[in-house]
């Protein structure tokens, strides 16, 4: 049986991952800074490790054929915009770390998640942006931060294997949405944002919509990620490869697509003021189906389905925790 390496199983992508490689016969180490937040651990063996130290990424590589490296320091864009230095800081620790452990202990392949923030601003400056191709992150101008980090780490991924012969395979996500991820906090993305501010909406109301709503993104479904995800790592691809959704939908028609699930009227008001990234971004999925023979299916609104009922019960959950707090209080104050 062959053993695989998880990390950032804690999280969104890595929890369904992990699940997936298990359900597939693969024994998995699942190792996070933190254990699953929405779900109990599905590794075959969870180990709590923070990857910004060099002697716990050889911790977690011990024994382990193959790894997949999802672990960062990340969120969305409210977050990765105000939290430049410490995502760049925390985020190459991990990744040096991690590459250097995958070759003192002679893995078989690492893969590495990149991001669609390396590629360059200039090319994303419209809601109807060209589509961007992997050859379109050079000359390089990505994201502040964030993007910065991941686009340095696909160079070293590169120079591991041909210095040292390290397998490396480099996925670049495009908006990744689904149950299980995170929906407050500051760290959300916008699929679980805008479905958290639905589902805490009256029948009739309006929800605060960062931006003017006219900018455009692509959305992936998780299934179809951890499905891209495997069969990357399966090819003989060496170089970075998109994996997302090639429709690109604007944050109005997101807002849309989740208001009509839930049933409810909703306006939007808009705020200018806030984060809302670049004006647009779509993936070319050229060379996905080339090199893998397929590309993902799922349509946001089937993936928003699960996800907005998902979501649509924890807030009614997290509500209901509050207003027990708040009884118990009253009843507390009452008796003293």
């Amino acid at each position: 049986m062959k053993k695989v390496l998880v990390t950032g199983a804690g999280g969104f992508i890595g929890h369904h991952l992990t699940k997936y490689l298990v359900e597939k016969g693969y024994w998995v180490r699942g190792v996070d800074i933190k254990l699953p937040e929405f779900s109990s651990p599905v590794a075959n063996e969870f180990k709590l490790l923070d990857l910004r130290r060099t002697d716990n990424c050889l911790e977690a590589v011990s024994g382990i054929d193959e790894v997949y490296h999802l672990a960062a320091d990340m969120g969305g864009i409210g977050y990765i915009t105000q939290e430049k230095a410490g995502i760049a800081a925390n985020n190459t620790m991990i990744n040096v770390h991690m590459l250097e452990a995958a070759r003192a202990e002679k893995i078989d392949r690492f893969l590495f998640s990149s991001t669609a923030c390396i590629y360059p601003l200039h090319l994303q400056t419209t809601p109807d942006v060209v589509p961007l191709k992997e050859e379109d992150a050079y000359p390089a101008s990505p994201e502040e931060g964030y993007g910065w980090e991941k686009l340095y780490m696909e160079k070293l991924c590169q120079y591991f294997n041909e210095d040292y012969g390290l397998e490396t395979r480099v996925v670049r996500f495009h908006n990744v949405y689904g149950p299980l991820g995170t929906y407050q906090g500051g760290r959300e993305k916008s699929p679980a944002a805008i479905c958290r501010k639905i589902a805490l909406a009256k029948q009739t109301d309006s929800i605060e919509v960062w931006g003017d709503g006219k900018q455009t993104r692509s959305y992936m479904y998780i299934d179809d990620c951890v499905e891209g995800i495997y069969r990357l790592m399966r090819s003989e691809h060496r170089q970075p490869l998109n994996l997302g959704r090639d429709r690109m939908v604007s944050i109005d028609v997101l807002v849309e697509a989740a208001a009509k699930i839930s049933g409810k009227e909703i306006s939007k008001d808009y705020d200018l003021s806030k984060p809302q990234g670049v004006r647009g971004r779509n993936s070319d999925n050229s060379r996905l189906r080339e090199v893998l023979s397929w590309e993902p299916s799922i349509t946001l609104e089937e993936g928003l389905i699960s996800t907005y009922r998902w979501i649509e019960k924890r807030v009614a959950r997290d509500s209901q925790i509050e207003q027990d707090a708040k009884d118990e209080t009253l009843v507390s104050t009452s008796m003293q």
